[in-house]
């Protein structure tokens, strides 16, 4: 060959001009820079069993929503009961949200009492006004879908909730820690699939207060619990476990008098995304084989 014959020193770079050809590679060093995975990180069982916690959250929520509207609907709940427990969870989550906050400042960024009491009360405003348009939305959102029969919307509210798990955002940020909170285009459109089934399950309900119940709880467990559920995986393992466990408990306990099929479905459902899945993940990893070499493009280094 030509470039056997060739005693210059080859060197890989394309600036300087040297009697190869552009793709010319020595043989001996074609298969000396092979890299099988590179930067690979193993995964391990526990830590990958804690992320798989918030995905376990987000499905309990869901049926403990369903139990909350199988219960209203057959009118084994007080929607009064719901009511007051939406407001006492609000008042809760609200004051923890403070406390949060306030634990996370930084000493040198020093807030004015009445910049404060300004955010306070911009809060407390806009929490009338959405309870007070729920309540006025309540008749008009309980003959919605008068028109429509039951089995179409019990099709169309499970496309949505899959929709709304799809879509939702399960990432483990460390900005929320710092209180910074980055809402995604996903998380924005998983929000609006789950309040979309939210109304439609709640036209089939028989009473405006029952309707308003169940909305204002779908707007506390798919608006307000997300925003709320960064910080509180940042704050504690133990608590974000605990958080995990009471959410399935909760889900199984609602789903149990009403079906014994669909709450075992259920569990497993659980119990297979919390350690199965994890399981399997790890078990999968000794099939990775990212192969990287001379053939492929170049990374600039910039100096």
């Amino acid at each position: 060959m030509e470039s056997a014959t060739l005693t210059e020193e080859w060197k890989r770079v394309l600036w300087k001009s040297q009697p190869y050809p552009d793709n010319y590679v020595p043989p001996e060093v074609f298969l000396a820079s092979l890299q099988r995975n590179a930067h690979f990180r193993p995964y391990t069982y526990w830590p990958l069993v804690f992320l798989a916690c918030t995905i376990t959250q987000h499905v309990s929520v869901i049926l403990v929503f369903l139990g909350t509207f199988v219960r209203l609907n057959e009118h084994l709940l007080d929607p009064r009961t719901l009511i007051w427990a939406c407001i006492a969870s609000f008042l809760v989550c609200y004051a923890m949200w403070i406390l949060l906050d306030r634990g996370k400042r930084h000493p040198n960024v020093q807030k004015s009492g009445d910049s404060n009491s300004k955010n306070h009360l911009k809060t407390l405003k806009s929490s009338i006004m959405v309870f007070l348009t729920l309540v006025s939305l309540s008749p008009v959102l309980r003959t919605l879908t008068a028109a429509t029969s039951s089995d179409s919307i019990w099709a169309l509210s499970a496309v949505l909730f899959l929709l709304n798990t799809l879509l939702a955002d399960y990432t483990a940020t460390n900005n929320a820690q710092h209180g910074e909170i980055h809402s995604r285009l996903t998380s924005v459109l998983s929000m609006n699939a789950a309040i979309s089934a939210s109304v439609v399950l709640a036209s089939r309900l028989s009473t405006d207060i029952s309707v308003f119940a169940l909305i204002l709880f779908a707007v506390l467990s798919f608006v307000l619990y997300p925003i709320m559920k960064p910080r509180l995986q940042g704050l504690s393992t133990g608590l974000w476990l605990f958080i995990t466990a009471a959410l399935c408990g909760f889900a199984v306990y609602l789903l149990a008098p009403l079906s014994t099929t669909v709450t075992a479905i259920c569990a497993v459902v659980l119990f297979s995304i919390t350690f199965v899945a994890p399981m399997l993940l790890v078990w999968a990893q000794k099939y990775k084989n990212n192969i990287r070499g001379p053939w492929d493009v170049a990374v600039p280094k910039v100096r």
